[in-house]
């Protein structure tokens, strides 16, 4: 585990929040890292990088992420070890990202790295309300961005899901990168399956120790720690628990 200040904390939206240090290690994107929070707990977090900062983004949304949020500061020393599992594979020339909630922290990284090898770039991002759209400026900045929120309070009133069924009927697209809540993805690794486009989602899972010891994260026989977090759409149709259940901190199997 290497140890490393907090430079700068940015607030995104309400509940989501960047941290910012000097890591140096280099990373694909989708990659995870453990995130130590002093006094607390280790927690899977994807990093990113803005300009030559290293970050993560974080929703607040239990305990660990509620202390961070609430104790953390510019110069407050936290911990990192990793990276950790795959990454995106950006095999395609047009490619649709689908994020919702915290997602964008995930893909991030994969559209900057898209648009740096001149692929073609379109952004579907989600939220209940505009002020909880993630990333708007700096996705639109590098992207064809299209916005839902279900309030109508920006862009289109609906689902993020429906936004990119949208899209997909108006672009040729080839490559659809997702990640967010895991109904949300669900939907989408369907859609692409039964329109015939190649599609990637990254996975959460309570996750314990990163490195495939504890099996806390298995999902169908799968490590999300070792075979992903990425998955690819051929893999995630034959999981019978994705978009349907998930694993509690006692390894019990719960309904999402």
């Amino acid at each position: 585990m290497e140890i490393v200040e907090i430079e700068k904390i940015r607030n995104e939206t309400p509940t989501i929040k960047s941290f910012f240090f000097d890591w140096g290690k280099d990373f694909e994107p989708g990659q995870f890292v453990m995130f130590w929070i002093p006094g607390r707990d280790e927690i899977p977090m994807v990093p990113s990088r803005e300009g030559d900062q290293d970050r993560i983004t974080v929703k607040k949304r239990g305990d660990s992420t509620a202390f961070l949020h609430r104790n953390t500061e510019a110069e407050d020393k936290i911990g990192i070890r990793g990276p950790y599992g795959n990454g995106y594979s950006l095999d395609g020339e047009k490619i649709l990202a689908v994020m919702g909630g915290s997602g964008g922290a995930s893909l991030i990284s994969a559209i900057t790295r898209a648009v740096e090898d001149g692929k073609e770039v379109h952004s579907c991002i989600g939220a209940e309300t505009e002020e909880e759209l993630l990333f708007r400026e700096e996705l639109s900045d590098s992207t064809r961005l299209h916005i839902a929120t279900e309030d109508g309070s920006a862009g289109k009133e609906c689902f993020v899901t429906e936004l990119a069924a949208d899209v997909m009927e108006e672009e040729d697209i080839d490559l659809v990168l997702t990640c967010g809540p895991e109904v949300m993805m669900k939907k989408v690794v369907d859609l692409c399956l039964e329109k015939g486009i190649k599609v990637q989602a990254s996975l959460e899972r309570y996750m314990k120790c990163g490195i495939g010891i504890c099996d806390s994260c298995t999902i169908d026989g799968k490590q999300v720690c070792k075979d992903g977090p990425i998955f690819k759409g051929e893999e995630l149709d034959r999981m019978e628990e994705f978009g349907r259940f998930e694993r509690a901190k006692d390894g019990r199997l719960k309904e999402i």
